[in-house]
């Protein structure tokens, strides 16, 4: 059920820190650049270093699946092959489509007085790479990506988010993450922190309210206002 505006300014009252996901609530990165595609890349690197892709690489047109998936088969081609998909997901962000109200949650958040974390299963590089050329890097207190090389540290892992906070020393209690999976909504209660979910496709709503979410949004700009 997504959340009325009263639910949604209550929820974010006491909040002074907000987690913010990537991929979704700020931007496609995948848009331009289309995930199939960079997977496909991934593998023919592989090929290319004269290494065999490992079972189950071929079908998968993740390309964060497919890290985790070689780094389970071949942890010693997890390093290299982590630093070959942050350089696409960098090259992707260059073309990648922003969210509606993506931007405008970061300036609320601004105005309001709110520190913003932005926490990603994403390359920090490429991250930043698009914060700094979309003008928003003054809007972000810390990026919190992926450990380069350890695939593990990824939502639902909480390690992120326990860090984004330890980082501006805050608690749960005055935080919120914003995602749309509902790996983020696991990830944020592993961290103590609860999760308004961002349904930006349908049938996310359910999956969304299924993992745990407080309040689910089907619009960023439902949050600008009650930021």
């Amino acid at each position: 059920m997504t959340a009325a505006p009263r639910q949604l300014a209550d929820v974010l009252r006491p909040v002074k820190h907000v987690l913010l996901d990537f991929d979704g609530p700020v931007c496609s990165v995948f848009a331009g650049l289309p995930a199939p595609e960079i997977a496909r890349r991934l593998r023919e690197g592989l090929l290319a270093a004269g290494e065999q892709a490992p079972a189950g690489a071929e079908e998968e047109s993740d390309p964060l699946a497919l890290l985790r998936l070689v780094s389970n088969a071949r942890p010693d081609l997890t390093e290299s092959t982590d630093a070959a998909l942050a350089a696409l997901e960098t090259e992707a962000v260059r073309v990648a489509r922003p969210t509606p109200g993506g931007e405008s949650v970061l300036r609320a958040c601004a105005r309001s007085g709110r520190l913003v974390s932005v926490v990603s299963n994403n390359a920090g590089v490429a991250i930043e790479t698009y914060l700094i050329e979309h003008g928003l890097s003054g809007y972000v207190a810390g990026v919190f990506g992926r450990v380069p090389g350890d695939p593990s540290s990824m939502k639902p892992n909480p390690l992120l988010l326990l860090e984004a906070m330890e980082a501006v020393g805050t608690g749960p209690e005055r935080c919120i993450f914003i995602g749309d999976a509902a790996r983020d909504v696991e990830a944020g209660k592993a961290a103590g922190v609860p999760t308004i979910g961002y349904a930006n496709k349908p049938g996310k709503e359910v999956k969304l309210e299924a993992a745990g979410a407080v309040a689910i949004v089907l619009s960023l700009e439902d949050l600008v206002t009650a930021l």
